[in-house]
Parts: structure tokens; C-alpha cells; sequence
């Protein structure tokens, strides 16, 4: 269990309001008590049957954030921003990490007999192997990603999601196995330009059900 928060946070309905992506950054740096704070909260996401398929690669040295801006279309706030985030998803990590994860549901006590630990085992395994696992991480990895987003806005950071980048270089630039997934940057610091405005968003009658596709939502007064 991590340890009582060091810094105040704001509320959270007040950031998915006001959240715009940032255009500019500061070079001041994050303190290490809040980028240590915001990572173990960021990695208590769920996912499907625990497996956490995520990978992170924290990029703050000079040298390899200007190598990065040239895989991300010389965006200039990956060199600006004082931490950038390549996010990574593994499709095959039920493969690697099943019985890891088994092990610590048990010793979390989330499982408490070897029949329960078995049961999920063959679960699993004859449901992931059965899907695509590639679009499967992927889903997993975004409610991660979504997390941490949100997360750095409350302790007061600007941030600035991108998915303009070659895959394949950022791959060669930091060592990425092959099998995993790049699946987005996130840059993450104080803004040093205005955010982008608020460009509006559907109504809610326009994507949102009553109980069948196309049927319109009411709310009774």
C-alpha cells in the first residue's frame, strides 16, 4: 500500500472540465516525491484479470528527449517538457506474467486457495488465447493512459497526449522489444503556452442510448 499523499490534489470533476491538451511547456522540473506519487497511483488502473500489460519508459535526459522529438514529427514539447512518456503496451504478457500475477493475488490474499488460482489460470488462458491480443492491450493500456493524464492535471501539471510519432523509431531509439506496442507519448510538465481551446464537444443526445442503439436517452425530472 503506497503511503498518504504528499501534495494536496485538485478535485477531479474540476480537471475532466477543464483538462486541454498544452501547446508549450516550461523547463522547470516535476519534484521526485510527485512523479513518484503520480506513477504508483497512475498504476493502479484496472485491467483484465489484473495482468497490467503496460510498460512505461520515463524519458527526461536532454540528449534522449531531442532524440525522441525526431521520431515524434519535431514536436517542439517533447524537448520542452521536463518529462515525456512513451507508453507501451505487451499483447503477450498473459504469456510471461500469468502465474506472477497469481502470485500476487495470493499474497494480497485476493486468492486464497490453489482450486481459485487454477480456475483463473485456465480462464484466462483459454480466453486470451483465443482474442486478439494486440487489440486487447491496447484497450488495457488506454485506461492506464487516461489515468495518468488526468492524474498529472490534478497535481497541478499540464499535459500533452501525442500519437504523432514513427513507431518503428521509437522502437530502434529506446530499445523496445519488438512484440510490444507504442501506443502513445505523454507530455507532462508546466504549460509555457496557453492550452488549446475548448473546441466543444457532442451532445449528449448524440451519443448517448436509452437500452437500445439509436433509442433516445430521457431523464425523468
Amino acid at each position: 500500500m503506497m503511503e498518504a499523499l504528499s501534495t494536496e490534489v485538485l478535485p477531479l470533476n474540476v480537471i475532466v472540465a477543464q483538462r486541454r491538451a498544452t501547446q508549450g511547456f516550461r523547463s522547470d522540473p516535476i519534484p521526485t516525491h510527485v512523479l513518484k506519487e503520480l506513477l504508483e497511483l497512475s498504476l493502479l488502473a484496472p485491467s483484465g484479470y489484473n495482468l497490467q500489460p503496460w510498460r512505461l519508459i520515463l524519458v527526461q535526459d536532454k540528449d534522449n528527449k531531442r532524440r525522441l522529438r525526431e521520431a515524434a514529427m519535431n514536436q517542439a514539447k517533447v524537448e520542452e517538457a521536463p518529462v515525456v512518456i512513451i507508453v507501451c503496451a505487451h499483447p503477450n504478457s498473459w504469456t510471461t506474467d500469468l502465474d506472477k500475477m497469481l502470485a500476487l493475488s495470493k499474497a494480497h490474499g485476493a486468492i486464497t486457495d490453489d482450486d481459485t488460482a487454477q480456475s483463473l489460470k485456465s480462464s484466462a488462458e483459454k480466453y486470451l488465447s483465443s482474442i486478439d491480443n494486440k487489440l486487447w492491450a491496447t484497450k488495457q493500456t488506454m485506461i492506464l493512459f487516461t489515468q495518468l493524464m488526468l492524474l498529472a492535471e490534478t497535481y497541478g501539471l499540464d499535459t500533452a497526449p501525442m500519437e504523432g510519432f514513427s513507431e518503428s523509431k521509437v522502437k530502434e531509439l529506446f530499445s523496445i522489444p519488438e512484440d510490444h506496442l507504442v501506443l502513445a507519448l505523454l507530455a507532462i510538465g508546466y504549460a509555457g503556452k496557453d492550452d488549446k481551446p475548448f473546441a466543444g464537444r457532442f451532445d449528449l443526445s448524440d451519443l448517448v442510448s436509452s437500452e437500445n442503439f439509436g433509442q433516445p436517452l430521457v431523464f425523468e425530472e
